[in-house]
């Protein structure tokens, strides 16, 4: 948390004044937690790995920050957004300001490697948010589709973190890693995207139905809706033509997509990618950070029941 304040801090107090704020929102610091992982799998941390964890934490927050702003969010993790506690404008500033921020450090190491692997997730994070605009009020939106936003949109950054990781400590194991934090983040979105439909907000940090009422279309109900009669699809789709689906509303898709097992649909999905992950990681020295990794992907899976 130190060296994401040193980082981040600006020599303007209304964007001090945000970046105190966003430093007291509870975030998980999961994808940082990686990076540290990833860089000890053979025992000794690069001297820059701190530093590295910290420019990945802060990509991480701009990219929540330009969500919530774009969603029109008022809520992240139990506690008001930027977009509502300021404004709009501010929102999108903070978020260049902190990227900004986690590049010009990053380039300051040196690493221009480093550098290639966190560009390239954050272009395809851009992208993963133009696709996730398209899947608004389609219910037509496809698995295949679903699946390349999620790689694009999450994916992309928990195999950046991972392979920044490696790249500070173990460059041997740079594939298997990245390749962990791939199917690992497609894990972590199904799962996430699960929670919408059975998770409580005190668990979550936002409301249940959030993306209902946002009119946004997820795995479980792209698997619900195949065994949804041509009534229950209408039904369905009329909710999705609402500009603020109710509670009632999104109370009775959920209902649906639990009766036709679009949970557990979304669930084995998850499983899958958990598996993957953990299939990539299989050749790497045991010890305490394989361990580590290993719980990682319990963690991820585990949220949801």
């Amino acid at each position: 948390m130190d060296e994401l304040r040193r980082i981040a801090v600006a020599d303007f107090s209304m964007v001090d004044e945000v970046n105190d704020y966003l430093m007291r929102v509870p975030g998980k610091m999961f994808r940082p937690t990686l990076v540290l992982l990833c860089s000890e799998i053979e025992g000794e941390r690069h001297d820059d790995a701190v530093t590295l964890a910290a420019v990945v934490e802060l990509v991480h927050i701009a990219t929540l920050v330009h969500d919530d702003a774009v969603d029109h969010s008022v809520l992240r993790r139990g506690m008001p957004t930027v977009n509502s506690a300021w404004t709009h404008q501010i929102a999108i500033i903070m978020g260049d300001y902190l990227y900004s921020r986690a590049v010009t450090e990053l380039a300051a190491l040196g690493d221009l490697e480093a550098v290639r692997v966190l560009g390239t997730a954050a272009n395809r994070m851009s992208v993963g948010e133009m696709r996730q605009l398209l899947s608004y009020d389609d219910i037509t939106y496809s698995e295949d589709e679903y699946f390349r936003l999620i790689a694009a949109k999450t994916a992309s950054l928990m195999a950046a973190a991972c392979e920044i990781g490696a790249l500070a400590g173990s460059p041997a194991n740079r594939a298997a890693l990245r390749n962990y934090g791939h199917s690992l983040g497609m894990a972590f979105q199904i799962t996430d995207d699960m929670l919408d439909y059975v998770g409580h907000e005190d668990v979550t940090g936002k409301p249940a139905g959030l993306d209902l009422r946002g009119r946004k279309v997820t795995l479980p109900l792209v698997g619900a809706l195949r065994a949804m009669s041509p009534v229950e699809v209408d039904e369905v789709r009329q909710v999705f033509t609402l500009g603020e689906p109710g509670d009632q509303e999104v109370g009775r898709v959920i209902s649906l997509v639990r009766e036709h097992g679009g949970i557990e649909y979304a669930r084995s999905k998850a499983v899958a990618c958990a598996r993957a992950a953990e299939a990539a990681i299989g050749g790497l020295p045991p010890g305490p950070m394989f361990d580590a990794l290993h719980e990682a992907v319990l963690y991820v899976t585990d949220r949801s029941r």
